[in-house]
């Protein structure tokens, strides 16, 4: 511990995004490199995320890195499992594991301005890295209700992120708190089993028909013999996700055929009008995230499934009570309440030239950043997944490529340039959010519902407000110029240059 392993890039987390900037930079020629990742694999989210009926809810296609196409999804949309295992056989493919250190939780992120370097401490060893890139994600930290005597429950309590396995749910009797995107993944999974199921919900989400599909061999082989083919279907997965952008930036009415399709699958699958109306969402389409199933709404209307709307007012050792005085009785609660996507804990451990956590820095001004990737105070940083990079309605694997083109891309004109550090002009920061903000002031997100885009203040600083197209085009190359930068061969003496 007394001697720190001196490393040139540092990236935290092995999941899509830090296992796509290893992959990157190793492929430039950046061998200097180390990957801390807390778990005993990589996979992150989707590594940590195997409640039963787990998938993605975005076309297997589209949800991969581009440079390492996948023939052989089984289905339309992906499985976790399947998920899991593409990304452990990238990381085995591209000879990356070797450079993964796990089970080693990084505890503190600090840079020192004097060196122009960041001192990074874990649980095991002090680092010494010029470049930091956090690659942590947005859906890492379950967010647990803050709910009176949750922790006096006498049965098993777990999130679905952290989902306990050794837990036998048959002829339980079995409390879901929450409906968002896990919830209706996990409901329909679980009913079939218990005796009964309690389904607690906030807000009526809207949910959309899931254009799920086998693939049959003949067209898996199809894509793994024929060029272009898989490339094709991508591109036409990609555009149709990208049209639902007109409604939700630019004009409501372009949202109408969405909406109608919702209400027609919640009509069509749910024939008790009491059932009906408390499923009836009763906020703008896409300010919540949209979601994809064929089986919640039958699954609600089961026997043993009750939709209870009333607030959770305390919980017991034996159940739930809610606001009307009724105790419901449950065996085990299951937590389907998000994660902390705006407030990450991991925000608290990095700090920046004058000491303040990014923590600090975002709750006091607001959770902004320089296009999702760098933020005024913290040199060398290189946030992937950051704030104004969320999407509600494609792939998140393309906005992290996009933001790895940028990294490259400041990684070269580092080296090309023998720089020490780089660091985002706050003028220019500011000036970048500020469009950004006036930019989102009429989406959708901020139409007046709850939801995880949105942070304490109101603002949805988790959400890019634009076609991914654009956010790809204003990556792709590193603008020097907006930054202020030191020499190599001056970082010891401060001296800076650009200013």
């Amino acid at each position: 511990m007394d001697h720190p392993k001196i490393v040139d890039v540092l990236v935290v987390g092995a999941g899509f995004s830090g296992l796509g900037a290893a992959i990157r930079l190793t492929q430039e020629g950046f061998n200097d490199l180390v990957v801390l990742e807390r778990g005993s694999d990589v996979g992150g989210t989707w590594r940590d995320n195997s409640y039963p009926g787990a998938a993605c809810d975005v076309p297997s296609h589209l949800y991969s890195f581009s440079f390492a196409p996948n023939p052989d999804w089984s289905r339309a949309f992906s499985p976790q499992g399947e998920i899991y295992d593409y990304i452990r056989r990238v990381t085995h493919d591209a000879g990356v594991r070797e450079k993964i250190r796990f089970g080693v939780d990084v505890t503190a992120v600090e840079f020192e301005e004097d060196r122009g370097r960041w001192t990074v401490r874990t649980s095991e060893d002090v680092y010494d890295a010029r470049v930091v890139v956090l690659g942590v994600g947005a859906l890492c930290e379950p967010k647990r209700p803050d709910i009176d005597g949750i922790d006096d429950f006498d049965g098993p309590v777990f999130h679905t992120a952290r989902w306990d396995h050794s837990v036998t749910l048959a002829d339980k009797r079995v409390a879901v708190i929450g409906t968002g995107a896990s919830a209706i993944q996990v409901v329909p999974s679980i009913a079939p089993q218990v005796s009964h199921l309690d389904v607690y919900q906030r807000t009526a989400p809207w949910v959309l028909p899931r254009m799920d599909r086998k693939y049959p061999e003949i067209e898996r082989a199809a894509y793994r013999r024929i060029p272009g083919l898989q490339r094709a279907m991508r591109a036409l997965q990609y555009a149709s996700r990208e049209f639902q952008v007109v409604g939700l930036t630019r004009t409501r009415a372009a949202l109408a055929p969405i909406k109608a399709l919702g209400r027609a699958h919640l009509a069509m699958q749910v024939r008790d009008r009491r059932l009906r109306e408390k499923l009836t969402p009763t906020f703008e389409i896409g300010c919540k995230r949209i979601l994809l199933s064929n089986t919640w709404y039958p699954t609600l209307a089961r026997e043993n499934v009750d939709v209870i709307t009333e607030p959770i007012s305390r919980v017991t050792k034996d159940g739930i009570v809610t606001s009307d005085g009724v105790e419901h009785p449950s065996d085990v609660l299951v937590v389907a309440t998000g994660f902390h996507v705006t407030d990450s804990p991991f925000f608290d451990r990095v700090r920046g030239a004058d000491g303040r956590t990014l923590a600090d820095r975002w709750e006091d001004e607001g959770m902004e950043a320089y296009k999702g990737t760098t933020v005024a105070g913290y040199p060398n940083l290189f946030v992937l997944v950051g704030p104004a990079t969320g999407l509600g309605h494609s792939s998140m694997i393309y906005m992290i490529e996009s933001q790895l083109n940028y990294l490259l891309d400041a990684m070269r004109t580092m080296r090309d340039r023998e720089l020490q550090t780089v660091e985002i002009r706050r003028a220019v920061q500011d000036a970048y959010n500020r469009e950004l903000r006036d930019g989102i002031g009429d989406t959708v997100w901020v139409s007046g519902c709850r939801s995880w885009y949105l942070d304490a203040k109101g603002n949805a600083p988790a959400v890019w407000p634009d076609f991914t197209f654009a956010f790809r085009r204003e990556t792709r190359e590193f603008d020097l110029s907006a930054y202020t930068r030191t020499p190599a061969a001056t970082a010891r003496a401060g001296q800076e240059v650009g200013r």
